[in-house]
């Protein structure tokens, strides 16, 4: 069975050494360099979620991913997610499309109904609406993937008669997927639209969410699909030890989940549910390379699931603790995950990891 892994960021706002904000256009732009590094380091997918807030200020991902596209050959571009209640699907095809033409094939798409609302208000949607949008424009996205002329009818935008949306994709549909974080209709709804399964998982046991996984196998044959693969989702932070990954990500854990509570309806952490969800059967992935890689591993078995996506970074967290999470992940944890589910690892060659400063990885641990 093949195995991919990804790591996936929402532009977190880095902070500089002395714990001040860096600003949003240097954030930015240190997520370029963080892209172009994944790939350095051996990941196979780099994703960019859709958020509109100060300390998530990435609300053009795929502008960042078209500049990561241009520096890099391999990794797979996408979103992680792209809140598609509002915003036009036909835009976002049409952006992800040129993703996928500037990349050479190499891009994805993650659609969600939007977990984190601040983009509903900001163009003028109403959360009334929050089903009903999401239905409406996923149904449509499917039809636009087909590739030809688009004919379709609706509620929530203007329709279409016999319609050419540019630009083409070369080699057919790229790949969509719809981000599910514990609701069983949309795990439904993704089988009867033929998009794959992404399960975000932030919290709580993830051997909850195999039901989903198995739910999702049994749409898509009732509705005469052929399988698809789910991918698992979760945040995480990895460091040389277990204590040094937890003592840099708890207070930036806990400031962020704290300040989003009241919207999300989130329990405000503490530290003891901080050590529950960092041990063996809680949601993050936080830790020595060793410790997140068998964590990762069991997970992806109990699920179903043929990838995973490291969700790294938090508000707070500088730069370079970031660039050293993503060499730890595409180094160590990346080969000792594909170990333990008995996948194969990469050999020395022209697709081997590459270090920060630039030699191969192979080379200096051989």
């Amino acid at each position: 069975m093949t195995y991919t892994f990804g790591l996936d960021t929402f532009g977190d706002r880095n902070s500089d050494a002395n714990g001040q904000p860096l600003s949003h256009a240097e954030t930015i732009r240190n997520v370029v360099e963080e892209g172009v590094f994944a790939e350095q380091a051996g990941a196979d997918f780099f994703g960019i979620g859709e958020h509109h807030t100060d300390y998530f200020p990435m609300p053009a991902g795929d502008v960042v991913l078209a500049a990561i596209a241009a520096r890099t050959e391999r990794i797979r571009l996408g979103s992680a997610v792209t809140v598609l209640s509002s915003d036009d699907p036909v835009r976002v095809f049409q952006r992800y499309s040129t993703l996928n033409a500037i990349s050479g094939g190499r891009a994805e798409v993650i659609l969600g109904r939007g977990s984190s609302i601040e983009s509903f208000p900001l163009f003028g949607y109403d959360l009334a609406d929050y089903e009903e949008l999401f239905e409406e424009k996923a149904t449509l996205f499917a039809e636009l993937l087909k590739g030809g002329p688009v004919t379709w009818d609706g509620k929530t935008r203007a329709p279409l008669l016999n319609q050419d949306v540019v630009p083409h994709t070369e080699l057919g549909p790229f790949p969509a997927w719809i981000g599910v974080g514990g609701n069983p209709q949309s795990v439904i709804r993704a089988a009867r639209l033929g998009f794959s399964l992404a399960l975000a998982i932030i919290g709580g046991p993830p051997a909850r969410f195999a039901p989903y996984s198995e739910l999702f196998q049994r749409a898509l044959e009732k509705f005469g699909r052929p399988p698809l693969p789910v991918l698992v989702h979760s945040p995480g932070h990895v460091a040389a030890t277990d204590d040094q990954a937890k003592a840099e990500f708890w207070p930036r854990w806990r400031d962020i989940i704290t300040q989003v509570a009241p919207e999300r309806g989130f329990a405000v952490p503490t530290e003891e549910s901080f050590d529950r969800e960092t041990g063996p059967h809680g949601a993050l992935y936080v830790g020595s390379p060793e410790t997140v890689a068998h964590k990762i591993a069991t997970n992806l078995r109990a699920l179903g699931a043929t990838r995973f996506d490291l969700k790294y970074g938090m508000p707070g967290l500088t730069h370079d603790q970031l660039m050293t999470n993503i060499e730890l992940y595409g180094h160590q944890v990346i080969p000792r995950a594909r170990e333990l589910l008995g996948a194969p690892v990469t050999g020395p060659g022209p697709g081997s990891p590459v270090c920060r400063d630039g030699t191969n990885h192979d080379a200096r641990t051989s």
